[in-house]
């Protein structure tokens, strides 16, 4: 399907259309352009969650400034789920994934914002296809090692998320939910991602877990900047993963969140907002 066109309108809810990757599988893809908005910005969500986790970018002030394409990545949300396990294990999928969203939508130069899973994402993007088409990198508690000092406590929930007994998995992830803020959540905010959380099956979480994450000769290679945003106390992935991934990449700045678990944007949205939108300004 063709991008949205240029001069369009946007509702409050964005505009959603469907593209098609090269290995066949239907990703739900949404526009939040604006009349003001400026430079493009692709928000990719991580591991069991849908593009709903960035509402309070797309409905804030980074809507205003910034043109916002956001997609619920293969096997989560309302993009198609493939039942093979390749589907999820080649990084040259995840790859031609997001190629696929930045030509489907027609991006020029955007600046990647990953999100947890999503780090590998990125990073198999660009280890595929290099950076001469980004404008700029940022890694928001995102995956970029294996390496067990970077591993949270609260990451071996993922693996039970992926548990055959329907009840168990189910139980998994809301304490996963739980453990993504520092803070409780207020019920409705926990009871909406709990409900995008379950819309990607065990099956899918069972394949996406343990694929390898060799990504440091990526980083080195990157000439584009990057921003590295952590919570001090994100129970997921340790603020050494941030650490690591500002050490491999050559133009990397780290900023630390106190007080701020594994969603940064969602708990201190008005910091994660004015930072990304000021990274945005100064990418090439």
């Amino acid at each position: 399907m063709s991008p949205p066109d240029a001069g369009a309108d946007l509702p409050a809810a964005g505009r959603t259309v469907t593209l098609t990757t090269p290995d066949g599988v239907d990703l739900a893809v949404q526009d939040w352009r604006r009349p003001s908005s400026g430079r493009d910005v692709v928000l990719l969500h991580g591991f069991s969650q849908s593009h709903q986790c960035w509402r309070r970018q797309t409905a804030g002030m980074p809507a205003e400034r910034l043109r916002l394409v956001t997609y619920d990545n293969r096997g989560h949300g309302r993009s198609a789920k493939p039942a093979e396990t390749a589907a999820y294990r080649d990084p040259w999928r995840w790859a031609d994934e997001l190629r696929t969203v930045i030509v489907g939508m027609d991006l020029r130069r955007p600046i990647l914002v990953a999100w947890s899973y999503a780090g590998r994402i990125v990073l198999d993007y660009l280890t595929r296809h290099g950076d001469g088409a980004i404008g700029g990198l940022v890694m928001v508690g995102a995956t970029s090692t294996l390496a067990p000092a970077c591993v949270g406590p609260a990451a071996a929930l993922m693996t039970a998320m992926g548990h055959e007994d329907q009840a168990t998995a189910d139980a998994a992830a809301a304490d996963f939910i739980d453990r993504c803020t520092r803070l409780p959540l207020a019920d409705e905010d926990a009871t909406a991602m709990r409900a995008y959380t379950a819309l990607t099956p065990p099956a899918v979480r069972r394949a996406l877990a343990g694929r390898p994450a060799d990504y440091d000769a990526t980083l080195r290679a990157l000439g584009v900047p990057v921003l590295a945003i952590h919570g001090e106390d994100d129970a997921v992935i340790r603020p050494a993963m941030a650490e690591h991934t500002v050490r491999q990449a050559g133009r990397a700045e780290l900023r630390l969140y106190p007080g701020v678990g594994h969603m940064p944007f969602w708990e201190a949205p008005d910091r994660f907002n004015a930072d990304l939108t000021a990274f945005a300004d100064t990418c090439p």
